[in-house]
């Protein structure tokens, strides 16, 4: 590939950042499939994808994102190169990828414009609208269109999407859909959910996972009036810092006059309890099991929720949450279109969203659209993996 004008441009725009020694691993033997995303908030469908890669191809694969992610198995977590010409080529002479796989739409330039030097198979999955890195945007002639002819394959998530792309130069963009998240169903100890789901029976139960303590009064004040309708009612209560359980827990009881257990202490939420405190973020999922309706603390009145709402999505607990999103915009907004969640604004809100979901029927409906949100995608999934084969393989 020439480099274009824009291109030059680009490059002797930022010439002056330095490039970077890094220290990176050895290159694994065998086929090795780079995936590259934008943000921690849009890697789910990615590791989705490179399980897929690692179970059923049995290939290494290489995942780059400015921000840190939680390691996977089998996945190769590093940072980026800097988009200068001597960090591509490091970087591309170090991992030798047989394939690279963009997301969503971030361009790198540099970096695209040396992989297509050395010939490698590029494409871009679940794409949303082209664009440059924000610190490095610009005007640049022709670069947009000289930086998308590096994909061979386009895949965008709709029709909008498609058209982002065709409109800035793209060719071979098909609209696919979105890709699977990565299952977000939290393990449980099936014998412990047996018996708390055999002492619970037929109790109404919610859970407040991660609350934050200036979200507490407003919780129990709606557990307190949906206790007047449903007497049995239990709240199983996460506080955001578990370290915080058991002073929270003898404050509730002893300053409050709520019947409380604590997990912590091995006791029961027996009939008589009114709140359940648990202190374990490992056990989420077995309340998400346990309970049908969940409120995420820190949603209301906190910086957004701690723990992602496919969790609760993905194990059939109807959610409840608050106007702040905080990184899971984007998954509340696929939830949100799928009209898969309840959201609210006030404490009184909270307390007529929570005696409306007390009805089973309601809540179930919920749960089952959010389930739906949570596990679409497979098919389209697959379709890209197809394509990354047909990429090694020179097919495309």
């Amino acid at each position: 590939m020439v480099a274009s004008f824009g291109l030059k441009l680009y490059n002797l725009g930022h010439r002056r950042e330095a490039s970077e020694e890094t220290q990176r691993p050895p290159r694994p033997a065998g086929a090795l499939v780079w995936l590259h995303v934008p943000s921690e908030a849009l890697a789910s469908p990615m590791f989705a994808l490179a399980r897929r890669l690692t179970e059923d191809d049995g290939v290494a694969v290489l995942m780059t994102t400015t921000e840190p992610l939680s390691p996977r198995e089998g996945v190769i977590l590093q940072a980026p190169p800097k988009e200068t010409p001597a960090d591509a080529k490091a970087f591309l002479d170090h991992w030798r990828p047989d394939v690279g796989i963009f997301s969503d739409g971030e361009l790198r330039p540099t970096l695209l414009h040396q992989a297509a030097e050395r010939k490698i198979p590029l494409a871009m999955v679940n794409a949303r609208a082209p664009r440059f890195l924000r610190d490095r945007d610009g005007w640049y002639p022709g670069l947009m269109r000289t930086a998308l002819s590096a994909f061979q394959q386009v895949l965008a998530i709709d029709e909008t999407g498609a058209k982002a792309f065709r409109k800035a130069g793209a060719a071979l963009t098909s609209v696919t859909g979105r890709m699977e998240e990565e299952s977000a169903a939290l393990p449980c100890t099936e014998a412990e959910r047996a018996t708390l789901a055999e002492l619970l029976a037929t109790r109404p139960v919610w859970f407040a996972a991660g609350l934050p303590l200036a979200e507490e009064a407003m919780v129990l004040r709606a557990h307190r009036a949906a206790m007047q309708h449903s007497h049995r009612l239990l709240l199983i209560l996460a506080p955001d810092d578990p370290a915080q359980a058991g002073e929270r827990a003898r404050r509730l009881e002893e300053g409050e006059g709520w019947v409380v257990a604590q997990r912590a202490l091995d006791e029961e939420p027996d009939p008589a309890v009114e709140v359940f405190v648990v202190d374990n973020p490992a056990e989420y999922g077995l309340w998400y099991r346990l309970a049908p309706v969940t409120f995420l603390g820190g949603s209301l009145n906190g910086q957004g929720p701690t723990h992602n709402p496919m969790e609760a999505a993905a194990l059939g607990s109807a959610i409840i949450h608050g106007p702040k999103i905080g990184r899971y915009g984007a998954v509340f907004g696929r939830l949100g279109a799928a009209r898969a969640t309840r959201a609210v604004a006030s404490p009184t809100d909270l307390t007529d969203a929570l005696g409306d979901l007390m009805a089973p029927d309601r809540a179930a409906r919920l749960a089952q659209s959010a389930w739906g949100v949570a596990s679409d995608g497979a098919e389209v999934t697959g379709l890209v993996l197809e394509g990354i084969r047909d990429l090694m393989d020179g097919e495309v």
